[in-house]
């Protein structure tokens, strides 16, 4: 089986509407895809209703955290989307959203960028405005030559000269409210330095003793030395490893199925989650 759980649609920085996500993951070779976008559930009814035969769609997101001044991301597998605190909670992060990014294209503007508002709106589209809309702008603007370079201390990188904070989750409480709606969470690319600071070992310890089920471990931004090192971390503190593509359509070079997750991890990650079923392609429900 070939199992990418790590992927993003036009419902919040992608490029493929949730339908094209799953189609497309079909067509290179998946059996099993996660739609996880930023902070929502909106692409699900569109990806549901259009996973095609030998394919298992895996509901989930990307939840926005912040650790002690350090923003990481968790993400969520198999939640119950109607559990009112944990979508309390990402109604929160989507609302301030649109006011953080028009906050950041202020910024740009001072910085002497010919950027509007009107320009990020129109590449968000109806997605859940984030930093990859704005970054996708510049390069438009020929300010910087792909969407990865955006996102440096020149630009948008936490603490960059055009950055600006938002509400973010606190990874503990993320945690609780997942495990509440019957979901499993894994911490997204947990030593992805090239992105900025990372929270420390230390800190994914503690994180592993509040009950954080895995780490994200073969992504684009961990070299062969980085991902060695977390499958150490994870062995050490019995958590389980998973691999993705974080794949965001045109906007990002990675490839659906880039990277994997061994088969026996996906089993046990749909073993512990009770608050939704994986969804084959076939029709039905798989447990």
């Amino acid at each position: 089986m070939r199992i990418d759980l790590h992927a993003h649609s036009t419902a919040s920085d992608g490029t493929d509407t949730p339908a094209e996500l799953v189609r497309n993951a079909a067509a290179a070779g998946l059996d099993v895809v996660a739609l996880t976008d930023h902070d929502t559930v909106g692409g699900y009814a569109e990806a549901i209703a259009a996973v095609p035969a030998g394919l298992t769609l895996v509901t989930g997101a990307e939840l926005s955290c912040r650790l002690d001044g350090v923003g990481m991301h968790m993400l969520a597998y198999l939640f119950d989307p109607e559990e009112p605190e944990l979508a309390r909670e990402r109604e929160l992060v989507r609302d301030d959203r649109t006011p953080r990014a028009q906050t950041m294209v202020g910024k740009l503007q001072a910085l002497g960028v010919d950027v509007t508002w009107e320009q990020v709106a129109r590449i968000a589209g109806a997605g859940s405005v984030g930093r990859p809309h704005i970054a996708t702008a510049l390069v438009e603007l020929g300010v910087v030559p792909t969407v990865s370079d955006a996102f440096t201390p020149d630009w948008l990188a936490d603490g960059g000269r055009a950055y600006a904070e938002k509400h973010e989750l606190d990874p503990f409480d993320a945690i609780r409210l997942v495990k509440a709606a019957g979901g499993v969470t894994v911490f997204a690319h947990p030593l992805a330095v090239k992105r900025g600071e990372c929270v420390p070992e230390a800190a994914i310890a503690e994180l592993a003793a509040a009950g954080l089920d895995g780490i994200e471990v073969d992504h684009m931004d961990h070299d062969a030395d980085t991902r060695a090192r977390l499958r150490g971390l994870a062995a050490e503190l019995g958590l389980l490893t998973t691999g993705s593509s974080d794949y965001h359509g045109s906007r990002k070079t990675c490839r659906l199925g880039e990277y994997t997750t061994d088969p026996e991890i996906y089993g046990e990650i749909t073993r512990r989650a009770t608050g939704a079923f994986p969804v084959p392609g076939a029709g039905g429900r798989e447990r």
